[in-house]
Protein backbone atom coordinates (compact mmCIF):
# COMPACT_ATOMS: atom_id res chain seq x y z
CA UNK A 1 0.00 0.00 0.00
CA UNK A 2 1.71 3.64 -1.06
CA UNK A 3 2.69 5.66 1.79
CA UNK A 4 0.23 8.17 3.63
CA UNK A 5 -2.88 6.71 1.78
CA UNK A 6 -5.49 5.69 4.47
CA UNK A 7 -6.70 2.12 4.83
CA UNK A 8 -10.11 1.77 3.56
CA UNK A 9 -12.37 -0.01 6.51
CA UNK A 10 -15.76 -1.29 6.29
CA UNK A 11 -17.68 -2.04 10.32
CA UNK A 12 -19.27 -5.32 9.53
CA UNK A 13 -21.62 -5.07 12.75
CA UNK A 14 -22.46 -2.43 15.51
CA UNK A 15 -22.96 -4.45 18.91
CA UNK A 16 -21.21 -3.61 22.18
CA UNK A 17 -17.30 -4.44 20.99
CA UNK A 18 -18.72 -2.80 17.09
CA UNK A 19 -18.95 0.64 17.88
CA UNK A 20 -15.86 0.36 19.88
CA UNK A 21 -14.07 -0.22 17.25
CA UNK A 22 -16.44 2.07 14.64
CA UNK A 23 -15.29 5.14 16.99
CA UNK A 24 -11.34 3.80 17.08
CA UNK A 25 -11.60 3.89 12.79
CA UNK A 26 -13.12 7.26 12.75
CA UNK A 27 -10.42 8.87 14.98
CA UNK A 28 -7.31 7.05 14.28
CA UNK A 29 -5.20 8.98 12.05
CA UNK A 30 -4.39 6.72 8.65
CA UNK A 31 -7.97 4.88 8.72
CA UNK A 32 -10.33 5.92 6.70
CA UNK A 33 -14.37 4.98 7.24
CA UNK A 34 -15.40 3.33 3.69
CA UNK A 35 -19.05 1.26 4.99
CA UNK A 36 -21.24 0.59 7.69
CA UNK A 37 -23.27 -3.17 7.96
CA UNK A 38 -25.56 -2.90 10.67
CA UNK A 39 -28.27 -5.38 11.86
CA UNK A 40 -30.78 -2.91 14.03
CA UNK A 41 -33.19 -1.52 11.50
CA UNK A 42 -33.23 1.69 13.74
CA UNK A 43 -29.59 2.06 12.83
CA UNK A 44 -30.56 1.74 8.89
CA UNK A 45 -29.53 4.91 6.86
CA UNK A 46 -28.00 6.91 9.97
CA UNK A 47 -24.52 8.51 9.27
CA UNK A 48 -21.76 6.23 10.83
CA UNK A 49 -20.71 9.59 13.26
CA UNK A 50 -24.11 9.19 15.31
CA UNK A 51 -23.61 5.80 16.19
CA UNK A 52 -20.70 6.83 18.12
CA UNK A 53 -21.22 10.20 19.00
CA UNK A 54 -19.06 11.87 16.63
CA UNK A 55 -19.49 14.15 13.68
CA UNK A 56 -20.81 13.70 10.52
CA UNK A 57 -19.27 11.34 8.63
CA UNK A 58 -20.84 11.01 5.10
CA UNK A 59 -21.40 7.41 5.40
CA UNK A 60 -24.42 6.12 5.75
CA UNK A 61 -25.60 2.36 8.05
CA UNK A 62 -26.92 0.10 5.30
CA UNK A 63 -28.47 -3.37 6.44
CA UNK A 64 -27.56 -4.83 2.60
CA UNK A 65 -24.42 -6.96 2.13
CA UNK A 66 -24.48 -7.35 -1.28
CA UNK A 67 -23.47 -3.61 -1.08
CA UNK A 68 -20.63 -3.68 1.22
CA UNK A 69 -19.32 -6.41 -0.93
CA UNK A 70 -19.37 -4.32 -3.80
CA UNK A 71 -17.65 -1.42 -1.80
CA UNK A 72 -14.18 -0.57 -2.34
CA UNK A 73 -12.07 -1.46 0.72
CA UNK A 74 -9.18 -2.74 2.49
CA UNK A 75 -10.12 -4.51 5.02
CA UNK A 76 -13.44 -5.82 7.20
CA UNK A 77 -13.60 -5.19 10.49
CA UNK A 78 -15.94 -8.52 10.65
CA UNK A 79 -17.90 -8.11 14.90
CA UNK A 80 -21.18 -9.65 14.43
CA UNK A 81 -22.53 -12.05 17.17
CA UNK A 82 -21.72 -15.80 15.99
CA UNK A 83 -23.90 -17.14 13.70
CA UNK A 84 -25.03 -20.11 16.03
CA UNK A 85 -26.79 -17.08 17.66
CA UNK A 86 -29.63 -16.58 14.54
CA UNK A 87 -29.90 -20.28 13.90
CA UNK A 88 -28.92 -23.69 13.08
CA UNK A 89 -26.78 -22.81 10.05
CA UNK A 90 -23.60 -22.39 11.90
CA UNK A 91 -21.52 -21.81 8.49
CA UNK A 92 -22.85 -18.60 8.02
CA UNK A 93 -19.84 -16.79 9.26
CA UNK A 94 -17.74 -18.75 7.40
CA UNK A 95 -19.44 -18.13 4.42
CA UNK A 96 -19.79 -14.18 5.09
CA UNK A 97 -16.04 -14.60 5.69
CA UNK A 98 -15.66 -16.34 2.63
CA UNK A 99 -17.08 -14.04 0.19
CA UNK A 100 -15.63 -10.66 1.86
CA UNK A 101 -12.36 -12.38 1.07
CA UNK A 102 -13.24 -13.39 -2.50
CA UNK A 103 -14.34 -9.52 -3.04
CA UNK A 104 -10.53 -8.07 -2.35
CA UNK A 105 -10.98 -7.51 0.95
CA UNK A 106 -8.76 -8.26 4.15
CA UNK A 107 -10.89 -9.38 7.44
CA UNK A 108 -10.35 -9.48 10.69
CA UNK A 109 -12.83 -11.45 12.75
CA UNK A 110 -14.08 -11.74 16.07
CA UNK A 111 -16.46 -14.79 15.78
CA UNK A 112 -13.54 -16.87 15.81
CA UNK A 113 -11.32 -18.64 13.05
CA UNK A 114 -8.19 -17.60 15.44
CA UNK A 115 -6.77 -20.69 14.52
CA UNK A 116 -8.62 -21.98 11.50
CA UNK A 117 -7.03 -25.19 11.43
CA UNK A 118 -9.06 -26.67 14.33
CA UNK A 119 -11.62 -26.85 12.25
CA UNK A 120 -10.09 -29.24 9.47
CA UNK A 121 -9.04 -29.26 6.37
CA UNK A 122 -11.87 -28.59 4.32
CA UNK A 123 -12.59 -25.22 6.26
CA UNK A 124 -8.91 -24.13 5.66
CA UNK A 125 -9.08 -25.06 2.20
CA UNK A 126 -12.45 -22.71 1.19
CA UNK A 127 -11.01 -19.77 3.17
CA UNK A 128 -7.29 -20.10 1.27
CA UNK A 129 -9.20 -20.45 -1.97
CA UNK A 130 -10.98 -17.51 -0.89
CA UNK A 131 -7.99 -15.72 0.17
CA UNK A 132 -5.86 -16.71 -3.23
CA UNK A 133 -9.22 -15.29 -5.46
CA UNK A 134 -9.22 -11.72 -3.73
CA UNK A 135 -5.63 -11.84 -2.74
CA UNK A 136 -7.06 -11.40 0.60
CA UNK A 137 -5.67 -12.35 4.42
CA UNK A 138 -8.11 -13.61 6.90
CA UNK A 139 -7.09 -12.74 11.03
CA UNK A 140 -9.19 -14.07 13.95
CA UNK A 141 -8.56 -12.10 17.20
CA UNK A 142 -10.51 -10.97 20.11
CA UNK A 143 -9.53 -10.58 23.96
CA UNK A 144 -10.16 -14.34 24.89
CA UNK A 145 -9.73 -16.09 22.92
CA UNK A 146 -7.07 -14.44 20.59
CA UNK A 147 -4.86 -12.67 23.25
CA UNK A 148 -5.58 -14.05 26.84
CA UNK A 149 -5.68 -18.15 26.27
CA UNK A 150 -3.03 -18.29 23.08
CA UNK A 151 -0.91 -15.58 22.88
CA UNK A 152 0.06 -14.26 26.47
CA UNK A 153 0.81 -18.48 27.54
CA UNK A 154 2.72 -18.70 24.28
CA UNK A 155 4.76 -15.71 25.22
CA UNK A 156 5.23 -17.14 28.21
CA UNK A 157 6.87 -20.63 27.65
CA UNK A 158 9.56 -18.36 25.85
CA UNK A 159 11.22 -18.56 29.19
CA UNK A 160 10.85 -22.45 30.09
CA UNK A 161 12.90 -25.09 29.15
CA UNK A 162 10.47 -27.79 29.84
CA UNK A 163 6.43 -27.19 29.57
CA UNK A 164 4.11 -29.95 31.67
CA UNK A 165 0.81 -28.01 31.92
CA UNK A 166 -0.24 -24.58 30.72
CA UNK A 167 -3.89 -23.16 32.75
CA UNK A 168 -5.36 -20.42 31.80
CA UNK A 169 -8.40 -18.48 33.70
CA UNK A 170 -11.04 -16.10 32.85
CA UNK A 171 -13.26 -14.49 34.93
CA UNK A 172 -15.44 -11.79 33.48
CA UNK A 173 -18.31 -9.78 35.10
CA UNK A 174 -21.48 -8.37 33.06
CA UNK A 175 -22.90 -6.42 35.38
CA UNK A 176 -22.22 -3.25 32.99
CA UNK A 177 -22.02 -4.98 29.73
CA UNK A 178 -25.12 -3.07 27.87
CA UNK A 179 -26.45 -6.08 25.47
CA UNK A 180 -29.44 -8.22 26.13
CA UNK A 181 -28.68 -10.00 23.52
CA UNK A 182 -24.72 -11.06 24.91
CA UNK A 183 -25.80 -11.38 28.23
CA UNK A 184 -29.61 -13.02 27.98
CA UNK A 185 -30.12 -14.46 24.72
CA UNK A 186 -26.48 -16.03 24.25
CA UNK A 187 -24.74 -16.44 27.99
CA UNK A 188 -28.47 -17.29 29.65
CA UNK A 189 -28.25 -15.03 32.90
CA UNK A 190 -31.71 -14.19 34.00
CA UNK A 191 -33.21 -17.23 32.14
CA UNK A 192 -34.76 -19.60 34.87
CA UNK A 193 -32.42 -23.15 35.14
CA UNK A 194 -34.61 -24.98 33.27
CA UNK A 195 -34.75 -22.44 30.60
CA UNK A 196 -31.11 -22.09 30.86
CA UNK A 197 -30.23 -26.15 30.00
CA UNK A 198 -32.59 -25.68 27.14
CA UNK A 199 -30.87 -22.37 25.44
CA UNK A 200 -27.53 -22.96 26.49
CA UNK A 201 -26.87 -25.53 23.87
CA UNK A 202 -26.16 -23.57 20.49
CA UNK A 203 -23.56 -21.52 22.84
CA UNK A 204 -22.19 -24.37 24.34
CA UNK A 205 -20.80 -25.80 20.88
CA UNK A 206 -19.67 -22.02 19.92
CA UNK A 207 -17.59 -22.29 23.03
CA UNK A 208 -16.36 -25.50 22.71
CA UNK A 209 -15.42 -24.78 19.37
CA UNK A 210 -14.11 -21.48 20.15
CA UNK A 211 -11.54 -22.42 22.69
CA UNK A 212 -10.97 -25.72 21.04
CA UNK A 213 -9.01 -23.07 18.44
CA UNK A 214 -6.56 -21.64 21.26
CA UNK A 215 -6.00 -24.83 22.70
CA UNK A 216 -5.25 -26.41 19.42
CA UNK A 217 -3.02 -23.76 18.48
CA UNK A 218 -0.97 -23.40 21.46
CA UNK A 219 -0.33 -27.47 21.36
CA UNK A 220 0.83 -26.86 17.32
CA UNK A 221 3.07 -24.21 18.56
CA UNK A 222 4.52 -26.63 20.97
CA UNK A 223 4.40 -29.01 19.03
CA UNK A 224 2.52 -31.47 21.11
CA UNK A 225 -0.69 -33.55 19.68
CA UNK A 226 -3.54 -33.46 21.22
CA UNK A 227 -6.16 -36.65 21.30
CA UNK A 228 -8.73 -34.15 21.97
CA UNK A 229 -10.41 -31.13 23.67
CA UNK A 230 -12.59 -32.44 26.10
CA UNK A 231 -15.87 -29.44 27.51
CA UNK A 232 -17.59 -29.41 30.60
CA UNK A 233 -19.40 -26.90 32.34
CA UNK A 234 -21.70 -25.62 35.09
CA UNK A 235 -24.27 -22.94 36.41
CA UNK A 236 -24.83 -20.97 39.57
CA UNK A 237 -28.08 -19.55 40.54
CA UNK A 238 -29.09 -16.37 42.50
CA UNK A 239 -29.73 -16.42 45.88
CA UNK A 240 -31.50 -13.32 45.60
CA UNK A 241 -32.75 -10.76 42.72
CA UNK A 242 -30.12 -7.87 41.65
CA UNK A 243 -30.20 -5.74 38.63
CA UNK A 244 -27.65 -5.70 35.99
CA UNK A 245 -27.49 -3.44 32.45
CA UNK A 246 -29.00 -6.11 30.86
CA UNK A 247 -32.26 -6.55 32.87
CA UNK A 248 -33.37 -7.98 36.35
CA UNK A 249 -31.25 -11.03 37.50
CA UNK A 250 -34.39 -13.11 39.77
CA UNK A 251 -34.06 -14.64 42.88
CA UNK A 252 -33.40 -18.56 41.69
CA UNK A 253 -32.62 -17.22 37.93
CA UNK A 254 -29.31 -18.21 36.23
CA UNK A 255 -26.51 -15.95 37.14
CA UNK A 256 -23.10 -17.28 36.69
CA UNK A 257 -21.37 -20.64 34.35
CA UNK A 258 -17.95 -21.79 34.70
CA UNK A 259 -16.64 -23.40 31.52
CA UNK A 260 -13.94 -25.86 31.60
CA UNK A 261 -11.83 -26.72 28.13
CA UNK A 262 -9.07 -29.36 28.68
CA UNK A 263 -6.69 -30.40 25.38
CA UNK A 264 -6.20 -33.82 26.41
CA UNK A 265 -2.77 -36.29 25.76
CA UNK A 266 -3.22 -40.21 26.92
CA UNK A 267 -6.33 -38.85 28.98
CA UNK A 268 -4.13 -36.02 30.52
CA UNK A 269 -4.46 -32.36 30.55
CA UNK A 270 -1.57 -30.60 28.46
CA UNK A 271 -3.15 -27.58 28.48
CA UNK A 272 -6.87 -26.24 30.30
CA UNK A 273 -8.94 -22.98 29.78
CA UNK A 274 -11.30 -21.71 32.19
CA UNK A 275 -13.64 -19.47 31.73
CA UNK A 276 -15.83 -17.80 33.96
CA UNK A 277 -18.70 -15.87 33.45
CA UNK A 278 -20.81 -13.71 36.38
CA UNK A 279 -23.88 -11.26 35.97
CA UNK A 280 -22.86 -9.34 38.62
CA UNK A 281 -19.12 -10.61 40.63
CA UNK A 282 -20.42 -8.72 43.65
CA UNK A 283 -23.54 -10.97 44.07
CA UNK A 284 -21.59 -14.33 43.28
CA UNK A 285 -18.97 -15.06 45.57
CA UNK A 286 -18.87 -18.54 43.95
CA UNK A 287 -15.89 -19.03 41.62
CA UNK A 288 -12.55 -16.81 41.28
CA UNK A 289 -12.93 -13.12 41.29
CA UNK A 290 -12.54 -11.21 38.03
CA UNK A 291 -9.63 -11.06 36.02
CA UNK A 292 -7.17 -13.42 34.31
CA UNK A 293 -4.79 -15.99 35.13
CA UNK A 294 -1.69 -17.83 33.55
CA UNK A 295 0.32 -20.65 34.75
CA UNK A 296 2.85 -22.36 33.09
CA UNK A 297 4.01 -25.98 35.11
CA UNK A 298 6.91 -26.88 33.95
CA UNK A 299 11.00 -25.76 34.05
CA UNK A 300 10.74 -22.75 35.70
CA UNK A 301 7.00 -22.47 36.86
CA UNK A 302 5.41 -19.67 36.04
CA UNK A 303 2.52 -17.42 37.09
CA UNK A 304 0.87 -14.36 35.84
CA UNK A 305 -2.18 -12.33 36.74
CA UNK A 306 -4.03 -9.74 35.35
CA UNK A 307 -6.45 -8.27 38.07
CA UNK A 308 -8.12 -5.73 36.51
CA UNK A 309 -9.38 -5.11 32.14
CA UNK A 310 -11.56 -2.28 32.61
CA UNK A 311 -13.16 -2.42 29.94
CA UNK A 312 -12.63 -5.89 28.41
CA UNK A 313 -15.65 -4.83 24.58
CA UNK A 314 -12.90 -1.80 24.27
CA UNK A 315 -9.82 -4.29 24.65
CA UNK A 316 -11.16 -6.59 22.39
CA UNK A 317 -12.22 -3.81 19.64
CA UNK A 318 -8.24 -2.54 20.26
CA UNK A 319 -6.72 -6.01 19.42
CA UNK A 320 -8.11 -6.02 16.29
CA UNK A 321 -7.92 -1.83 15.13
CA UNK A 322 -4.34 -2.60 15.93
CA UNK A 323 -3.99 -5.30 13.71
CA UNK A 324 -5.35 -3.50 10.59
CA UNK A 325 -1.51 -2.76 9.48
CA UNK A 326 -0.10 -5.71 9.40
CA UNK A 327 -3.09 -8.07 8.24
CA UNK A 328 -3.33 -5.59 4.70
CA UNK A 329 0.38 -5.78 4.81
CA UNK A 330 0.59 -9.54 5.41
CA UNK A 331 0.43 -12.77 2.43
CA UNK A 332 -2.78 -13.59 1.48
CA UNK A 333 -4.10 -16.39 2.90
CA UNK A 334 -4.88 -17.35 6.68
CA UNK A 335 -2.74 -15.02 9.65
CA UNK A 336 -2.51 -16.41 12.89
CA UNK A 337 -0.36 -15.24 16.07
CA UNK A 338 2.19 -18.05 15.22
CA UNK A 339 2.92 -15.98 11.73
CA UNK A 340 4.56 -12.98 14.47
CA UNK A 341 8.09 -13.51 15.89
CA UNK A 342 7.19 -15.14 18.87
CA UNK A 343 9.78 -17.43 20.89
CA UNK A 344 8.04 -20.67 22.15
CA UNK A 345 9.35 -23.08 24.13
CA UNK A 346 10.57 -26.99 23.44
CA UNK A 347 7.37 -28.84 25.03
CA UNK A 348 7.27 -32.05 26.72
CA UNK A 349 4.48 -33.83 27.80
CA UNK A 350 4.10 -35.17 31.51
CA UNK A 351 2.61 -39.00 31.02
CA UNK A 352 3.30 -39.58 34.62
Amino acid sequence: MPVNVPIRVVQWATGAVGRYALRSVLSRPGLELAGVLVYDPDKIGKDAGELVGLPYTGVCCTDDPERVMAIEADCVLHMPLPASFFGPDRTLDLETICALLASGKNVITTTGFVYPKSYGPRVVERIEAACAKGGTTLHGTGINPGFMSDFLPLALTGLADRVDHIYVRESSDFRGHPSRQVVVDLIGFTRTAKDYTAAVRPFRTFQRTLFAESVQLVADALDVHLDEVEERDEFEVAGQAFEIAAGLVEEGAVCASRWVFSGLVRGRPFMTVEVIYKADARKVERWPDPGFAIHIEGVPHMTMAIDEVSHGLAAAAAHAINAIPSVCAAPPGICTILDLPLPTARARVRTK
